[in-house]
């Protein structure tokens, strides 16, 4: 199940240190220190908070389709024109009350995602229509959208509420690999809490930070998943999750976020992690499977200026939940601002290109 990727000359991605320099300041414990500086002694960058911007350059996509593939995304295209139109379920449940589409959810529907449902479904029209509505109701059913006066408070997803399951910096944000990607990592030995429901619910909160991390250009993301354990002096559990929990994640992954993982890295996996893979590989479609790549050093895939030490990368990564966590929000939060206000410059249409929903002036 190796891949190997050949690696790109170091002239190409060689960038300077003071590019990826971040001027934030922040306070800990009564110290002020800066959230991304050189240290003298090292020459690593001193880091805290996620990287905005992606090393390589942003280019716009060449998306080509043939005759037969260019006719099945405008007949799906026509049939969100209408379905667009009437009232939606708020959940999934019998005879559940109906409300009208959000405009968040318009935006949702781009030309992009329109084809990456069809690659998806193998260009087959009805599946695709089918999953698309049904992740529609998904996404208002799970509190990834928020229906007023439906959605219950308390299951909506926000920072808040699954801020507790990130407190030992399980799942961060950090950096983009050499495709433009964002890099989401997983470290399993910084686990805190129990299997759970609001486990689910903090993977899918990332997933939908790390999709608004996505600069013009790219529309998937690289999945980083390291099985080190934490320091001993953080007592933390570096089980493997519940084949319950995993069987969950993935059918959501696979089911309501297609062809969004472009690169799944594993390394410093244990023994009984490949008897895991073995357990829940049934579980993976074989085109997700083709994508994972075992113990191949992330310094492959990610430029040093955005890789952790730990990695052979240039960053001295500390993680500050108090830190981080606001500040990666904030990124997020003003990302998906420029995301909403262009859709409106844009009339609001469904079928527009990310690329265009994603440019900052």
């Amino acid at each position: 199940m190796k891949s190997f990727f050949k690696r790109r000359d170091e002239d190409e991605r060689s960038v300077s240190s003071s590019q990826i320099l971040q001027s934030d300041s922040i306070s800990v414990s009564s110290k002020t220190t800066t959230a991304s500086s050189v240290s003298k002694k090292s020459g690593l960058i001193k880091c805290h908070v996620p990287f905005e911007q992606p090393v390589n350059p942003i280019k716009r996509p060449v998306v080509e389709l043939d005759k037969e593939q260019q006719e099945k995304y405008d007949q799906l295209l026509a049939h969100f024109e209408k379905y667009i139109t009437k009232d939606i379920p708020v959940n999934d449940q019998p005879n559940a009350p109906t409300h009208p589409i959000l405009e968040e959810e318009l935006s949702w529907l781009t030309k992009e995602c329109f084809l990456r449902f069809l690659r998806a479904t193998k260009w087959k029209l009805d599946a695709a229509i089918e999953r698309i509505e049904d992740t529609m109701i998904w996404r208002r059913t799970f509190g990834v959208v928020n229906v007023p006066n439906h959605t219950d408070p308390n299951k909506l997803l926000t920072a808040d509420l699954v801020a507790v399951e990130n407190e030992t910096g399980k799942n961060l944000i950090v950096g983009y690999d050499f495709d433009n990607r964002p890099c989401l990592y997983l470290r399993n030995g910084y686990q805190n809490t129990s299997a759970s429901l609001r486990q689910v619910q903090h993977l899918v909160f990332m997933l939908e930070r790390v999709i608004q991390y996505m600069p013009p250009g790219q529309d998937s993301l690289a999945l980083l998943i390291d099985f080190k354990a934490a320091p001993a002096e953080l007592n933390l559990s570096s089980k493997f999750p519940s084949l319950s929990i995993s069987k969950q994640c993935l059918h959501i992954l696979q089911s309501h976020y297609p062809e969004r993982l472009g690169r799944g890295l594993f390394t410093n996996i244990p023994w009984i992690g490949y008897t895991f893979f073995k357990v829940v590989g049934p579980f993976i479609d074989p085109y997700t499977r083709l994508k994972t790549i075992y113990d191949q050093p992330f310094e492959n895939f990610v430029p040093k200026e955005q890789l952790d030490k730990e990695f052979n990368g240039m960053l001295d990564f500390e993680y500050i939940h108090e830190v981080y966590w606001p500040k990666m929000n904030e990124i997020a939060d003003k990302k998906k601002e420029v995301y909403m206000a262009n859709f409106r410059k844009l009339e609001s249409k469904i079928g527009l290109s990310e690329y265009d929903l994603r440019l900052e002036e």
